[in-house]
Order: structure tokens, then C-alpha cells, then sequence
């Protein structure tokens, strides 16, 4: 087995070979004068068994690129099998048509990935899971609820917790979260009477005491977590934290977390925190490395992967 990685997530690559008690593999990822990327693999991977770590997080296109190349470089190495780690699977909102004449981004990356030469994918928590149907080859689609779960247990009081879905479409990761936790479960019903007017937010559930943990995949610009916060502290909820897999923060949304009323925004490693989020003093960042490493070796040794989740 061989891990490479390339440069979306270095950190958290040297934690999952940590874990697997080897080392990254050498490979030169660079970029010529004008931006082409150019990636050379330094050491021998012919017959390997070889697992490519790269989030396709900001900037994603880039990040991409890089993975797709990483890739074909391996393939014509005469690798035995490829697998592409992608702790956060970038254009995984544009999953459908959502208007006339737009694209399905989501399919075209999964195409894209698998053209390049990918036998399988690993990805943690997608937006929407049918999206592992968009792939042509084995997707296994990890979920961070495993270590939200346990830092939960470890940082609050579980009889006083209730679990929070920010929307209707994510009561089932919500759900998940609460079964493990045994706690009740509340949503956030957010919705617009009329075009230009702000969303009304009415909390469906009694969270009147309670520590509220709101649980979503993906915050980008804080927006609406900040608003459901809000909705439910004016509710009677005692405070408000937040569990997020995927830590996008793009544009002002670290400072504006900072100033709402959130006691804490917890996110996971998947993406690299930046300097701002390493500042912030309500912003904690949670590793992954063990839960992306355990899944490596399982299938690396063709074991279950689904059994890390029973």
C-alpha cells in the first residue's frame, strides 16, 4: 500500500499515514510558469496498491486538477489499483438541475474522476448521497457522526443535549447523530413568504433548556446557521453549538461566526483549517485522520468499510 498526497490537505495526509504507521509517498506536485500543474511520482508503485489523498476544497478547481493528474501519473505507473481520498468532495451542491439549461457538476467531477483512472473513491459525509450513484466505479462515503458523537460525550452534558437539524433536507444526518447521542431531536423549518423578503425561521420542537447542537455537512458563509441560532435562543434554548463536516468558511464567514451567538462551531479536519480559523476563539477543528485511516486499511485488506459505522 502506498499513500500520496497532494497539496489541498498536507496535514491531515500526515496524520493518516501516522495512523497506518507508514509514510506519504514522494511524489512533486508543481506548477509551471503559466499554472499548469505538473506532478512527477519518485518512487516505484508498479503492481502497488495506491491511495490518493486530495480534498477538493478552495481553490477547487486547482485542487482538482492536481488529484486528476496524481492519478493518471499513477495509472501509467502500472499502480495495480487506484483509490482517490477525497475527505471533502468539492461541486457536490450542484447535484441536479436546479434551473433550465444548468449543468450537474457533481456527475461531470465523478466522470472526470474515474476517465483519469480511478478503481474506487473515498469520500466522507456528501452532500447528498445518491451522489455515489453518480460514479461508475466502487464509492465508499464515509461519516464524521462516529467522532462528532464522541466529542459530544466528552464536552457536554448528554441528558441536557438536543440535536438540531438546520433544515428539512438534513433530518437524517440530525437523526443519526441524535440515535447515538439518545437525545431528542428538533429542525429548523427557514422559509422565504416573498421574493426579496428575509427568511422566517420556526424551530419545529420543544427546545426550550436545552444545549442545542445543530448538525449540517457543509458550512460556507455562516449565514443561515447564524439565523438558526438565533431562531433558537429566542426559543428559550440555553445555548447553541454547531457540528460541521466540512469547514468551506469562505468570504467573511469566520468573522461572522466569531460575532454571532454561537457558543462554538465544531469542524472537522477534511478541510485545511486556514489561519483565521486557527484564530477564531469559537471555531474548534476535530481530526478525521483516524476514522479516513481505519477505512485505507480496511480496504486495503478488502474488509468492511460499513461495519466502522454499526
Amino acid at each position: 500500500m502506498k499513500l500520496f498526497s497532494g497539496n489541498a490537505n498536507k496535514s491531515l495526509s500526515e496524520e493518516i499515514a501516522k495512523y497506518l504507521e507508514t509514510s506519504l509517498g514522494k511524489c512533486d506536485v508543481r506548477r509551471f510558469a503559466d499554472q499548469e500543474i505538473f506532478v512527477e511520482i519518485q518512487e516505484n508503485v508498479r503492481g502497488e496498491d495506491v491511495f490518493i489523498l486530495q480534498s477538493t476544497s478552495y481553490p477547487a478547481n486547482d485542487h482538482l486538477m492536481e488529484m486528476l493528474i496524481m492519478i493518471d501519473a499513477v495509472r501509467r505507473s502500472s499502480a495495480r489499483r487506484i483509490t482517490a481520498v477525497l475527505p471533502y468532495f468539492g461541486y457536490a451542491r450542484q447535484d441536479r438541475k436546479a434551473g433550465p439549461r444548468t449543468p450537474i457538476s457533481a456527475k461531470l467531477v465523478a466522470n472526470l474522476i474515474a476517465e483519469a483512472g480511478a478503481d474506487r473513491v473515498l469520500t466522507l459525509d456528501l452532500h447528498a448521497g445518491q451522489i455515489q450513484g453518480f460514479f461508475d466505479i466502487p464509492t465508499d462515503n464515509l461519516f464524521a457522526i462516529p467522532v462528532m458523537s464522541r466529542d459530544v460525550k466528552a464536552n457536554y452534558k448528554i441528558d441536557n443535549v438536543m440535536v438540531v437539524s438546520p433544515d428539512v433536507g438534513g433530518v437524517v444526518r440530525a437523526r443519526a447523530l441524535a440515535r447515538r447521542l439518545d437525545a431528542p431531536l428538533a429542525i429548523v423549518d427557514k422559509r422565504r413568504d416573498k421574493p426579496g423578503e428575509s427568511e422566517v425561521m420556526n424551530v419545529i420542537g420543544d427546545v426550550n433548556g436545552k444545549d442545542c447542537l445543530l448538525v449540517d455537512d457543509i458550512i460556507d458563509s455562516g449565514g443561515t446557521l447564524c439565523n438558526a441560532a438565533d431562531a433558537l435562543l429566542a426559543n428559550g434554548a440555553t445555548s447553541v453549538t454547531a457540528y460541521i463536516s466540512h469547514g468551506v468558511l469562505s468570504g467573511g464567514a469566520v468573522a461572522r461566526i466569531t460575532s454571532s451567538k454561537l457558543k462554538e462551531l465544531v469542524i472537522t479536519s477534511s478541510i485545511e483549517p486556514t489561519s483565521a480559523v486557527d484564530n477564531a476563539h469559537n471555531i474548534r477543528v476535530i481530526s478525521i485522520a483516524d476514522l479516513i485511516g481505519e477505512a485505507i486499511n480496511r480496504t486495503a485488506l478488502e474488509q468492511s468499510v460499513s461495519s466502522l459505522f454499526d
